[in-house]
């Protein structure tokens, strides 16, 4: 009878978790780690507060594998930054509209149709 409880447990359990919020980096620690200077500091500071707030705006916009995918690629080795995980983020939206685009224009396109002239060798010359 308690077969299926195994089964059971583990489907109500995602195996990727799936942020609906933006994370919460300290981006203090990574501008002291990075900056050598006040005005290093502040500048690291101000970027990564600007990245934090469009990627806020922007979150939902953003395919939760992506998300998952640039959040590890952005806190790798114990640092995390938003401007990095922006960046990911939007490259990878990038490249998806690329592709969405390649494949509506050869879907939109004609198919190529071979003139008789351009098939035909002509072996008597």
């Amino acid at each position: 009878m308690l077969l299926h409880l195994p089964v059971v447990v583990m489907t109500t359990f995602s195996p990727i978790q799936v942020a609906d919020t933006v994370p919460k980096f300290d981006i203090a620690k990574e501008c002291r780690f990075e900056s050598e200077s006040t005005i290093s500091y502040q500048r690291c500071s101000q970027d990564e507060d600007d990245a934090r707030q469009k990627l806020e705006s922007e979150w939902p916009q953003f395919v939760s594998a992506e998300r998952n995918s640039c959040l590890a690629e952005a806190t790798i080795g114990g640092s995390a930054s938003y401007v990095e995980l922006l960046i990911c983020l939007e490259m990878a939206r990038d490249v998806d509209k690329e592709d969405a685009a390649t494949r509506e224009a050869q879907e939109s396109a004609p198919a190529p149709s071979a003139s008789p002239e351009t098939n035909v060798v002509d072996k008597n010359k």
